[in-house]
């Protein structure tokens, strides 16, 4: 099985916003998806600088295709859970 893509913005507006609490996922991993996930991080997604957008609710994650804002550590690891236990069903 693929191992399943997380990708985190971390420019100046989502790191502040909490974007380096989701890092952490890089050294301190859930047991249950520790050899199961790949951490990339981005410099800027870029989603933030249009206000008008509806992209605005930093910090930016993507798992696997799909985004996350306003993402939260919490968030992002329930969002790897549930696309492993879809792939496990």
């Amino acid at each position: 099985m693929e191992k399943v893509k997380i990708k985190i913005c971390s420019g100046t507006s989502c790191f502040v916003m909490g974007a380096a609490a989701i890092q952490a996922l890089e050294f301190t991993p859930p047991e249950d998806i520790a050899d199961k996930i790949e951490i990339v991080e981005v410099r800027c997604m870029n989603l933030c600088h249009n206000v008008n957008d509806k992209h605005n609710h930093g910090p930016f994650v993507y798992v696997n295709d799909e985004l996350i804002e306003e993402a939260t550590l919490e968030k992002v690891i329930n969002k790897v859970r549930s696309i492993l236990n879809s792939c496990n069903a």
